[in-house]
């Protein structure tokens, strides 16, 4: 087995410490010693994007924001998914994450931040979904409605930061929320702001088809009608 090679130590914004490692032959990005994420297991934030325009459908200029960079391949596949025409902003909260990205972990998700079409924000996502007007919101900030790397995180999936989402997004627009597990009670929030929900579990590792599996919560606004667009399965 490969010796474990620490890349780099640093801190998150509420001081707890955040470490970036090659494991096993995987980058690997902790917080408090626990993986908060890791270049072995991206499928489920790849599938964010291609679930969201399945449920979406053709729209032609769509405008996306990604709540959290991550190791960029959320980034990566809504530029490969939404076509030549698509503006992606990814807002990331921790500088570490940015410059990690621009460095040793840019080659992982071909250099997402590198392309014409993505415009990023260093900041919390609540700026741009005060903007609103995104077709496309995902959101894969921390670890989804279980936060635990930075305390104000936990508000963005409570009632005031989901019904900010909601009010963000275009009519008929399409919010997608990864989690590590399965939430009936994220659901029932998700409802009771009035979009159209469904959870989907999809293998963390992709293609693999087989190992551990995390959870797409998926919301769609009513569209110019007022009524929900009819489901897409």
């Amino acid at each position: 087995m490969k010796p474990r090679e620490v890349l780099d130590r640093t801190t998150t914004p509420d001081g707890e410490p955040l470490e970036l490692a090659i494991e096993a032959g995987h980058h690997v990005i902790r917080v408090r010693g626990a993986a908060l994420m890791s270049s072995a297991t991206y499928g489920s934030e790849q599938a964010m994007a291609s679930v969201a325009a399945e449920v979406l459908g053709e729209r032609p200029k769509c405008r996306v924001l990604i709540g959290g960079l991550g190791m960029g391949f959320t980034c990566r596949a809504a530029l490969d998914t939404f076509g030549a025409d698509a503006e992606v902003t990814v807002a990331e909260l921790l500088p570490a994450l940015i410059d990690y990205n621009i460095g040793s972990l840019g080659p992982l998700a071909d250099h997402p931040l590198q392309d014409a079409r993505t415009r990023l924000l260093e900041g919390d996502v609540r700026i741009a979904l005060e903007v609103g007007g995104w077709d496309v919101i995902l959101m894969d900030v921390d670890n989804g409605p279980e936060a635990f790397t930075r305390r104000g995180n936990a508000g963005l999936y409570e009632p005031e930061g989901i019904a900010l989402m909601t009010r963000a997004l275009t009519a008929g627009g399409v919010v997608v929320v990864w989690s590590a597990t399965s939430s009936p009670r994220f659901e029932g929030k998700l409802k009771r702001a009035g979009l159209r929900v469904e959870s989907r579990r999809v293998y963390a590792r992709g293609n693999a088809n087989k190992g551990p599996k995390h959870t797409l919560f998926v919301g769609q606004s009513r569209d110019r009608a007022g009524q929900h667009p009819a489901p897409s399965r």
